[in-house]
């Protein structure tokens, strides 16, 4: 039997059309995500590393108001968003304590949480569609096999025509359905596997840098409160 995809669709029954078509809008579907947070997840790593490179000389000079200053230049960066979320956070207690009764470090710590969180959702944007693709296409491709096999057989029933060649070749062309479905979920799963990696590997950083900014700001303002009890010892 020649494989004709053309006669396979033309003689499919129209609810097997129907799946066909949702395994065909799913596969789009996951094509589009894993292209979509590809050049995302590429914009946003060069312009934290670049982020990075820029924040450490800042960072040193213990000029947290140039870290947000600079943080705030680069808003396509997750790293850059975070730092500036615990950097606005620090300055505006220290300069104007809350009713929170938070010192700023504290308050720096949870708004960086809160900012984390919500950066986390965006790295992961889209994903739990190619999740769900790769979970549900092998069982969508097995409802059109079933919807197939039965159109064939009723096929079979009205011509009265039961031979094997017969029989063979519309089960045949059922489990192309089968076969489409497992095509669209295997590279939708090792997408998604791939994908999940190295967002994990950008909350590592993330949640790496948010320690190290917290350890640098709190020793920041250790030497401010050392500096101001210095003053006034001396007055």
């Amino acid at each position: 039997m020649e494989l004709n995809l053309v006669h396979i669709w033309k003689d499919m029954p129209f609810l097997s059309r129907v799946v066909a078509s949702c395994l065909a809008l799913m596969a789009l579907g996951a094509i589009g995500v894993v292209i979509e947070r590809l050049l995302f997840l590429t914009r946003t790593s060069a312009e934290s590393k670049l982020f990075a490179e820029k924040v450490r000389a800042v960072l040193a000079k213990h000029d947290i108001e140039g870290v947000a200053k600079l943080a705030a230049a680069h808003p396509t960066s997750p790293l850059a968003r975070l730092v500036h979320a615990g950097a606005a956070k620090y300055l505006d207690h220290t300069i104007s304590p809350g009713h929170d009764n938070l010192g700023p470090i504290e308050a720096a710590k949870r708004e960086m949480a809160r900012r984390a969180e919500v950066i986390s959702l965006e790295l992961r944007r889209g994903m739990s569609l190619l999740a769900s693709v790769g979970s549900l296409a092998p069982f969508v491709g097995l409802l059109g096999t079933v919807l197939g096999i039965l159109g064939a057989f009723a096929k079979i029933g009205a011509s009265g025509s039961a031979g094997l060649g017969a029989v063979s070749a519309g089960i045949a062309e059922a489990l192309i359905e089968t076969a489409f479905g497992l095509i669209v979920a295997i590279p939708s799963v090792g997408f998604f596997n791939w994908l999940n990696g190295k967002v994990e590997a950008i909350e590592l950083d993330l949640t790496n840098a948010n320690g190290e900014f917290l350890d640098e700001v709190e020793r920041n303002h250790r030497d401010d409160d050392a500096a101001v009890d210095s003053g006034r010892a001396a007055a």
